[in-house]
């Protein structure tokens, strides 16, 4: 197996390359799911969210289309929607046609072309709202700055989807707490999460069966080939998703099928027969845990909406 040409220090995205080598080090070999979305992985999520086996879409969709009056109620007049890890950004959409005038509009993603293309795509849409775009990673305070070129109002933070899933406790935690440094007192969240339910229902959705998912999970190798000059072989992983009820989460793995060798700019990392690397958690919530979550990071919870099936929830809190 031939050594890339490129060497470590030529390597231009070296938080990239430190997580990815620092990552693969540890003796439970991870990779952090945020570099699971770059353009292809985003696409590919967005395929994801429309199978048959993802619920999750479903009910959030049901979710919004019995309740949206009562969350616009909520979130009251002349309020300024932020949206950390916007994506195509289409979620947001129908709840800033029914804000009453909102100021605007922020979406941040560290993905600049589909965030930029949602940008072009809202601006048709909704004439008239202030939209101003930040590229960049939400946990980072400096993707924020660009609030201060909105006028003084009611600040809502909407996180919908699940992702706050993909955070370890203490991360999600931490990130919750975050979002209120960011904001005042009265200003809002609206935030969904993925409801604690059975094992088999978890599991089809992360493990599809037109393999979807799968192509999302290997889509961090061909990444790294490609930003980072390796030379994985995606035929020898596999996707594997499981359900771990202890820690009320499902973890996706990538598996190595053979015992080989992987070389990154450089440098040599090995892999045993049925060694995996973790690259994605999902945790679900119970509505009290979560609320006690909410309460520990400085939000007091307003309300909450489930589907009838109580597979999802969305829930409203303000900032203490």
């Amino acid at each position: 197996m031939a050594l890339p040409s490129q060497s470590e220090e030529q390597i231009q995205d070296r938080e990239f390359l430190r997580d990815v080598l620092e990552g693969l080090g540890r003796r439970q070999k991870a990779l952090p799911c945020k570099y699971l979305y770059d353009e292809t992985g985003s696409r590919l999520f967005e395929r994801i969210c429309e199978l048959d086996d993802y619920y999750l879409t479903r009910a959030e969709a049901d979710i919004f289309s019995k309740y949206l009056t009562d969350m616009a109620r909520r979130i009251g007049p002349a309020a300024l929607i932020v949206e950390p890890g916007a994506g195509n950004c289409k979620k947001v959409q129908q709840l800033l046609r029914q804000l009453d005038s909102p100021t605007g509009y922020y979406p941040i993603d560290i993905s600049p072309e589909i965030l930029m293309a949602a940008q072009g795509r809202m601006a048709a849409q909704l004439p008239g709202l202030t939209i101003r775009a930040a590229v960049g990673d939400f946990s980072d305070p400096e993707a924020w700055t660009g609030l201060m070129d909105f006028p003084a109002c009611k600040k809502v933070v909407f996180f919908p989807g699940s992702t706050i899933g993909n955070f370890s406790p203490q991360h999600a935690e931490d990130l919750l707490a975050f979002f209120k440094s960011m904001l005042q007192p009265g200003d809002g969240l609206l935030i969904g999460t993925d409801l604690v339910k059975d094992a088999v229902v978890l599991e089809r959705a992360y493990a599809d069966s037109e393999h979807v998912t799968a192509a999302f999970n290997k889509n961090i190798l061909v990444r790294i080939n490609n930003e980072l000059n390796a030379d994985f072989d995606l035929a020898l992983f596999a996707h594997r998703a499981f359900y771990h009820p202890l820690r009320q989460r499902v973890e996706m793995h990538l598996v190595s099928l053979k015992t080989h060798s992987v070389h990154i700019a450089g440098t040599r990392v090995y892999f045993e027969e049925g060694e995996t690397i973790h690259t994605e958690n999902s945790h679900k919530y119970s509505v009290a845990g979560f609320n006690c979550l909410l309460g520990k990071t400085g939000f007091t919870p307003v309300c909450h909406w489930s589907d009838i099936q109580r597979r999802y929830a969305v829930h409203y809190a303000q900032v203490n």
